[in-house]
């Protein structure tokens, strides 16, 4: 019973030293410094500016909150993090780290270090990330628990584990997966790369431009495909969610399985592209 007893009192002595140590820290490892807005709400930003190698990888990962890619013709890369928080405590539970180089950007959340009261009672932070990134990069983001908004790409896209909307204006390839919520993608051309989608709880909007030349193919779908194109006959092939569609003389993949919604072929809008000469990191 001593032992239980010695062993309750030393948890206890190394949780309330795990917060005093968080409060002398403060937000110190956390770039950027921390103000409280009119609601009480603790605001820390983050700015950043690197310059880019043409064809760089940019990653993105383990983000509270919704990004935002907008793209230029540039090899400059701008950075704008905004982290949201209850209080200081709250900010430093969570670090977003950034990773760069010429040919790679990469900015991934961690836990913060915290003490053991304050990582299991406290919040989490949110996070709102706005990049301004050049066309000629490729593109990871994985694990983001918000919307995920991509402006024109000249290189591959991968976007895995989402709970959000997931919007791409366009690139040579792109790998959607993992995702809780719609997705619209506008395709210019494919080149080498194909399109794949999979596990996915929600709808599918494809804006093809004309002259695209695509074959489409659907399995294990529960919803349906519709074009809005003329030119394009969708073909029921099978019972299970298998559907076809050939896209101008047709060639490179576009396949979707395991798709909790319908698909939608149509033309691209003028509202699909994130430019950077349309909006601000600001």
């Amino acid at each position: 019973m001593k032992r239980v007893l010695i062993v309750v009192v030393l948890v206890l002595i190394a949780g309330i030293a795990g917060i005093v140590r968080s409060h002398s820290r403060g937000g110190s490892y956390m770039p950027g410094l921390a103000s409280q807005n009119a609601s009480g709400e603790t605001r820390d930003e983050i700015r950043k500016t690197y310059e880019l190698a043409p064809g760089a990888q940019v990653e993105i990962g383990g983000i509270n909150g919704a990004v935002k890619i907008e793209t230029a013709d540039t090899r400059t890369a701008e950075v704008y993090i905004e982290r949201i928080g209850a209080s200081s405590d709250s900010l430093n539970r969570r670090k977003i780290n950034i990773d760069a180089n010429a040919n790679s950007l990469k900015i991934y959340g961690t836990k913060g270090d915290v003490g053991f009261f304050a990582r299991l009672f406290g919040s989490n932070p949110s996070e709102r990330v706005t990049l301004k990134l050049p066309r000629q990069i490729s593109l990871k983001a994985k694990g983001v628990n918000g919307a995920v908004t991509v402006g024109e790409i000249e290189g591959a896209v991968e976007v895995h584990g989402i709970n959000g909307r997931v919007q791409v204006a366009g690139a040579s390839g792109v790998e959607i997966k993992g995702i809780n919520g719609n997705i619209q993608v506008g395709l210019k051309k494919l080149d080498s790369d194909e399109v794949s989608f999979s596990g996915v709880n929600g709808n599918i909007e494809l804006q093809l431009s004309d002259g695209l030349n695509a074959s489409l193919e659907t399995h294990g779908m529960n919803g349906r495909v519709v074009s809005e194109l003329s030119e394009v006959k969708v073909e029921e092939v099978g019972r299970h969610g298998e559907y076809t569609a050939r896209i101008g003389s047709g060639g490179n993949a576009i396949s979707a399985k395991g798709i909790n919604g319908n698909i939608r072929l149509s033309r691209p809008t003028t509202a699909v592209p994130v430019t950077a000469a349309a909006t601000s990191v600001n």
